[in-house]
């Protein structure tokens, strides 16, 4: 996408969110999303792009860091609740409760034991998340291996980037294909009727920001809403489902 194109398409999405954010502040409403993906795959600045017009004190970012030993002799989504949005406000968790389904069994984090029981009890914990009125959504940012591989590097190179990386970062290619085998696994046992993954194809950074922030726009309502600024790609963002691998979506 071209950046004269892009900062255009930007700005009209931005401007609806501005719309969105005034009709969750006006009705109370609370909305949760969840941005996952592998590592380097455009999180942060996807997050970024979504709050950057936004009021800050109605719209926040959830990071967590490395859990405390509190935190590990409690119920495993304990640590998350507090951080869920109360009514007015849009919570983006830039990884979730979904650390449990990917990070922390291929690099040994959990035991496969509590692997097992998060995958049984992730679904009814987001029944009642939704169940309570909230607008529920995520996301999965999906990139190549080679694609990866470039970003990872350009982190190592440049001094404004140091902080993103990690020990996890180093070994994210090396541990490529485990990672993808519990993405597909997390997938197909947590893609629920009531709270789906959605995809995004992230190769392309500007093109993926446009496209699950049309996306996301298109999922609510609120007043005004100028749906002729709202396209997006069902070949950048898609639902999950079998289809979207044979697709080229999601990589393997």
């Amino acid at each position: 996408m071209k950046k004269k194109e892009y900062k255009k398409r930007l700005y009209e999405l931005q401007v609806e969110l501005v719309k969105f954010q005034k009709y969750v502040i006006e009705s109370d409403l609370k909305v949760c999303v969840v941005l996952e993906g592998r590592d380097s795959a455009g999180k942060d600045g996807t997050i970024k792009r979504f709050r950057e017009h936004l009021s800050p004190r109605e719209a926040r970012t959830v990071a967590l860091g490395k859990p405390s030993d509190k935190d590990r002799k409690s119920w495993y989504f304990q640590r998350y609740v507090p951080h869920l949005p109360s009514g007015g406000e849009i919570v983006f968790f830039n990884r979730s409760w979904y650390n449990r389904a990917g990070v922390e069994p291929v690099m040994g984090f959990c035991t496969q034991e509590q692997y097992e029981q998060f995958m049984t009890q992730v679904g009814s914990f987001e029944d009642m998340l939704v169940d309570d009125g909230m607008i529920f959504i995520k996301y999965y940012l999906d990139i190549t291996k080679e694609e990866q591989a470039k970003r990872l590097e350009a982190r190592k190179n440049d001094p404004l980037k140091q902080w993103k990386l990690s020990p996890i970062d180093a070994k994210a290619q090396e541990l490529w294909d485990s990672y993808s085998k519990y993405r597909d696994k997390m997938f197909k046992a947590t893609s629920f009727s009531f709270a789906p993954w959605h995809i995004v194809h992230s190769d392309d950074k500007k093109t993926a920001r446009i496209n699950i922030i049309a996306h996301f726009l298109n999922q609510v309502d609120y007043p005004n809403k100028k749906q002729e600024v709202l396209n997006w790609d069902s070949k950048v963002v898609c639902k999950f489902k079998p289809k979207c691998y044979e697709e080229g979506l999601i990589a393997p």
